[in-house]
């Protein structure tokens, strides 16, 4: 099984109980020798790996994510490079690229699918890819069995949340928190009652990120989502040398 289904079924029933958990890593940080080593740590926590394709201009990430990026690029890490990598390797756990649309446009939409069913890609998140505008590649991937996962926030409105949901696979990618990812503050009480929302709208999963880092942020969400998106604390946890596996232990347990 690959693409959607597949990310729906890991999220639905997760390696651990209560919800599923989605580490984020950008690709070839904090340098590339470890890439594969790092990704079959994660493997055994994950239920769901999203990989960031390193980008000049990461407009919708904090500080630490624009660092992982830009160093990333300086690695020399490319597109091509993360498939070349993927390639050599066999999880058992989706992978989901999370890519602006810049890199999936220059390498072209046919190679894209082409390339990520050879390398055991089941996934998109494109965040600067706005629906009205995500028709082309959303068929492409959709025919291929891959998922386009969409975005929502807590100012998205309920209409736009039913029409998302509609044309999503894999899960809903529900952002926490206003602005940039990385951030340091607690999460809102209200952001149950958002979640919860999205979560009675969705036909499909629901996972949440942006600004999880504490096991209490999770434990506050818990009940109102299927799965839980973590970001920067895992990229800051690799780079100060920690291991990723006992940062998402202590995440959820």
């Amino acid at each position: 099984m690959i693409g959607g289904k597949y990310i729906e079924e890991k999220i639905r029933a997760p390696k651990e109980p209560g919800p599923a958990i989605v580490p984020f890593i950008t690709a070839g940080y904090p340098n590339t020798k470890d890439f594969k080593q790092t990704l079959y740590e994660i493997s055994k926590k994950a239920d769901v790996i999203e990989i960031g394709v390193p980008f000049s201009d990461p407009m919708a990430d904090g500080v630490t994510i624009q660092r992982s990026s830009h160093m990333a690029i300086e690695n020399g890490v490319t597109l091509t490079w993360i498939f070349n990598q993927l390639n050599e390797i066999n999880l058992d756990t989706p992978i989901v690229l999370m890519s602006y649309l810049n890199p999936l446009y220059v390498f072209g939409m046919e190679e894209l699918v082409d390339a990520s069913l050879e390398s055991g890609v089941d996934g998109f998140i494109v965040p600067d890819l706005p629906i009205e505008e995500s028709k082309e590649l959303n068929q492409r991937l959709t025919e291929a069995g891959l998922a386009l996962i969409q975005l929502v926030t807590p100012a998205t409105p309920k209409d736009r949340i039913e029409m998302i949901s509609d044309q999503s696979r894999g899960f809903i990618y529900a952002v926490t928190v206003k602005g940039v990812t990385g951030g340091e503050g607690a999460l809102s009480a209200d952001v149950t009652e958002y979640l919860k929302q999205v979560q009675e709208i969705s036909k499909i999963p629901v996972c949440a990120g942006f600004g999880i880092r504490e096991k209490s942020d999770v434990e506050m969400i818990a009940d109102y989502v299927d799965g839980i998106i973590v970001g920067s604390a895992i990229v800051e946890t690799i780079e100060q040398g920690n291991s990723p596996t006992e940062f998402l232990d202590r995440l959820k347990n």
